[in-house]
């Protein structure tokens, strides 16, 4: 068995490598600091708009948009990301995480996840900032609540990554808050989850060097994490695609401002992984993305400056559109 897959990994990986780009187009513009998405159980996007304290959902089909929820903790004055980040469904229920917003910061609202009933009316479930606080990383930070980045449904809760203090916490719909994974100053971003397996994206300590942008995996009771994959910078997301193809997503090149900042614009890409370990580029050139969904064949990416873009044909033939 061991001969059959080390012939079959170069021959996937050089067949990933010889795909042509897949097209990009625009669907969606106009967001308010679009950062974390999901895809509901209408088979709509659901994507956080920070800057705003809403969620908004958009029609894959059309590229409509409309409100879904609002009055959110938005992003504060002066601060450069914070607000509702991320969303969810849990049981048919949405949830919002929000991060950067408490008194630690000049805000007055909670850290933590917020539930969202069918009227759009929300309040805060879970209080991951006083967890926080009263709990902090061993790492080296500077923000006492953290900084939350993405949340995935988990048994009965969520996992929440924190690329500040460098962990995934899990929090239960009562509201408990614990430590699912710690890490070194890794910078955890996006995450998938697979049956007892979690799939999580990291960016890597500054300057996120691209041997840093990493797909580690692991589970409950993993004595260490198992690398997926690695080659991209800044990676922000990971998804799980048809068959067993898996995908991430690179920000890009750190743009050098300070710790915490972004890509420069137009340097990110959405790659797929092979199996020896590697990544090929599925579309480069994408400015600022944060996020990602798949539905079907159609990778949906999320940007910072508040655009929806679709990317067809993500997957070749063998593993994506059947012929």
């Amino acid at each position: 068995m061991r001969t059959v897959r080390s012939a079959l990994f170069p021959a996937l990986a050089a067949f990933a490598l010889a795909l042509p780009q897949a097209a990009q187009a625009q669907l969606a513009s106009g967001l308010a600091g679009s950062i974390g998405s999901t895809v509901g159980p209408d088979g709509a996007l659901y994507v956080a708009e920070s800057a705003a304290g809403r969620i908004a959902r958009i029609d894959p089909m059309t590229g409509a948009v409309s409100t879904f929820a609002e009055g959110l903790p938005a992003t504060l004055p002066g601060i450069p990301l914070g607000g509702a980040v991320d969303v969810a469904f849990h049981g048919g229920t949405a949830y919002a995480l929000v991060t950067m917003v408490g008194p630690d910061l000049g805000g007055s609202d909670v850290v933590g996840i917020y539930r969202i009933d069918a009227t759009g009316n929300h309040e805060p479930i879970a209080d991951i900032g006083r967890f926080t606080i009263a709990n902090p990383s061993p790492t080296d930070w500077f923000i006492p609540t953290g900084v939350q980045y993405a949340m995935e449904p988990w048994r009965g809760g969520f996992l929440v990554t924190d690329g500040h203090h460098n962990r995934v916490l899990i929090v239960t719909l009562d509201g408990e808050v614990s430590e699912f994974r710690s890490f070194d100053n890794i910078v955890p971003t996006g995450l998938e989850v697979l049956g007892k397996t979690v799939y999580m994206a990291r960016m890597g300590e500054t300057p996120h060097p691209a041997q840093e942008g990493q797909v580690v995996a692991f589970g409950p009771k993993s004595a260490s994490e198992r690398l997926v994959a690695s080659g991209a910078p800044m990676l922000v997301d990971v998804e799980r695609g048809r068959g067993q193809t898996m995908f991430a997503l690179s920000q890009g090149t750190w743009n050098g401002d300070f710790p915490g900042s972004p890509a420069s614009p137009d340097t990110g890409s959405l790659v797929r992984v092979n199996g020896d370990g590697s990544f090929s580029t599925v579309a480069d050139g994408l400015s600022l993305p944060s996020s990602f969904e798949i539905i079907g064949n159609t990778a949906y990416v999320v940007t910072l400056l508040g655009e929806v873009w679709a990317i067809d044909d993500i997957a070749g033939p063998s593993f994506g559109k059947a012929h």
